[in-house]
């Protein structure tokens, strides 16, 4: 029967099955994208999110409030990616803050805490919009505190705060116009509803596997996986059964049935008058039985799985614990080796030419990741560490990283670091190229800005799903050409829906085009499609350059 209050272990329990809720919806909220690109990652950028919180949560033994509220704040804040995640890192931040000091939740605590992470959340985003995660938070801490008021009852408050939450949910497209053209609720906020409904399902005490879906953690080069399965029969069980009885061939068929009926993993080796027998089970005592009907037994062996894995899972855990500080204090380390110098450049990059470029421009680290792997504010920190120099600009070059960016500045004390709030890889190679050395970094944020504001992108793609958008019918596998704020152009050949984006993009205004190939586009098809735009715009100049981005066939910049 569920109590009325939250202590500390109930809470751990609950935290652990919402991270479970969400990473077992993750594919479905990345299809919730509006864009039908082949890089939704929303259910992605939050799930790793919650899991690196969850890891430090699943290491504590015995937890205390205190202790918990900083395994889940610290743990979402550092692994926190892309916007989603950012603001699922927030949430929790101003949620833990009005537990921690507390011994147990009841309703009342639990509405101040909602609300309190809902404020949090708002005052991280620059320009919160409504329609998103923050508005299906919004209307839960609302009705939380309506609730406290009338009710103790911990059960019927989570599910009436989700209910509301569900119904909140629904409207997001009413909010948001875009949501509404592409027919879907918003992302973030199915992914905030799955935490939740997850954690009610943690308080209600349903099974749930728990190291499901547990993320691999990556230490350097190499990269350890957790045996992320559900361990369906518990209990390991081995014995010796000292014949008595006739054991033909029919009488070990008929019991390695029996045995295959309440279990798995089964063994059986018979030899003269004994039987050795090995088998994973959910009840030990009904293959005990069934054994003494052939004899006496010895060498019996019961180990329970369950029990086992999970203290494998926190061996593991506080194994790649310590081999990540290892690794980060030998970064810092090398990094303090080098010179200190004035200034420092962090650019996020993906593909083998872009990297090139960024190189090119004197970026001193490149963080590998983009569309399809946002970095986490931990990418970032790492990030820093290893640039010794007293300002850092930082280029997220995606919308979408930016966040994680701004978090790593706040977490970060002995240096002054800048984002350059570039939201693609074009407009960071802009700013980049406007840094003038005798400016301050404030001068520098602003005219590295302005400068980037200028540049206009495109991209080229496959559509992932049928869909409605900005006037286009597309079905899955046409072909995209995806502009700053809307699709522009849509085709069933990659050089002719590239040649549309092109057309849409370039004005009498337009002085230089950039195309970088991407991995998946051979240098003679990219030839081809540079001399064919030469061709339609030549009054532009137009450069080609090897890209190496996956997803992308073509990224264009006009400016």
């Amino acid at each position: 029967m569920a109590v009325n209050v939250i202590d500390a272990a109930l809470l751990k329990t609950m935290f652990l099955a919402g991270a479970q809720g969400l990473e077992s919806k993750k594919e479905w909220i990345n299809e919730l994208n509006v864009f039908p690109v082949p890089d939704g990652d929303t259910g992605t950028n939050m799930t790793l999110t919650i899991m690196s919180a969850a890891r430090e949560v699943q290491a504590l033994a015995d937890p205390t409030m205190e202790s918990l509220a900083k395994a889940i704040s610290g743990g979402s804040l550092r692994g926190a990616r892309g916007n989603s995640g950012v603001i699922l890192s927030q949430l929790f931040r101003g949620l833990t803050k009005e537990i921690k000091t507390v011994e147990v939740i009841d309703t009342k605590v639990l509405a101040r805490a909602f609300r309190r992470a809902t404020e949090t959340a708002y005052k991280a985003v620059m320009k919160p919009k409504e329609g998103t995660i923050l508005t299906v938070a919004k209307g839960m801490a609302d009705k939380a505190e309506e609730l406290a008021e009338e009710t103790e009852d911990m059960e019927a408050f989570l599910q009436a705060v989700i209910e509301h939450g569900d119904q909140v949910l629904l409207q997001t497209p009413e909010l948001l116009p875009v949501l509404k053209q592409a027919g879907v609720v918003d992302s973030g906020g199915q992914g905030l509803m799955q935490v939740l409904k997850g954690a009610l399902d943690g308080y209600l005490g349903k099974e749930i596997s728990l190291e499901a879906g547990a993320p691999s953690v990556s230490v350097g080069s190499a990269s350890a996986q957790t045996d992320d399965f559900e361990i369906t029969f518990g209990y390991c069980t081995e014995f010796i059964i000292n014949l008595e009885k006739e054991y033909n061939e029919e009488t070990e068929m008929d019991f390695k049935a029996f045995l295959e009926s309440i279990g798995d993993s089964i063994v059986l080796v018979s030899d003269d008058d004994l039987v050795k027998v090995h088998v994973h089970t959910n009840d030990p005592g009904l293959a005990i039985q069934r054994a003494l009907t052939y004899g006496s037994l010895s060498k019996m062996k019961i180990d329970n799985m369950r029990e086992e894995h999970q203290e494998k899972l926190i061996k593991d855990a506080e194994k790649l614990a310590a081999a990540q500080k290892a690794e980060d204090e030998a970064r810092k380390k090398a990094a303090a080796e080098v010179p200190r110098k004035e200034v420092g450049f962090i650019a996020v990059s993906i593909g083998e030419g872009l990297n090139e470029i960024f190189k090119g421009l004197n970026v001193d680290y490149l963080i590998e990741g983009g569309q399809t792997m946002n970095p986490s504010t931990e990418d970032m920190l790492t990030a820093i560490d290893q640039v010794n120099a007293d300002t850092i600009y930082i280029f997220p070059n995606n919308k979408n990283i930016i966040l994680a960016a701004e978090q790593a500045m706040h977490l970060t004390e002995d240096k002054e670091i800048v984002v350059i709030p570039s939201k693609t890889v074009p407009q960071g190679i802009t700013a980049i190229i406007n840094f003038i050395p005798e400016l301050s970094a404030e001068e520098n944020k602003a005219a590295m800005t302005e400068e980037m504001a200028k540049v206009k992108t495109g991209q080229v793609t496959y559509a992932v799903r049928d869909t409605s958008l900005d006037g286009f019918e597309i079905k899955q596998g046409d072909i995209m050409g995806i502009g700053d704020k809307s699709i522009l152009a849509e085709g069933k050949e990659v050089e002719s829906t590239s040649l549309q984006l092109l057309a849409a993009m370039v004005d009498e205004d337009s002085e230089l085009v950039s195309i970088y190939y991407g991995s998946e586009v051979d240098e003679a098809t990219a030839q081809a499609f540079f001399e064919k735009a030469q061709e339609a715009h030549p009054d532009v100049d137009i450069e080609l350059h090897f890209g190496g981005q996956p997803i992308y066939y073509y990224i264009v910049s006009v400016e």
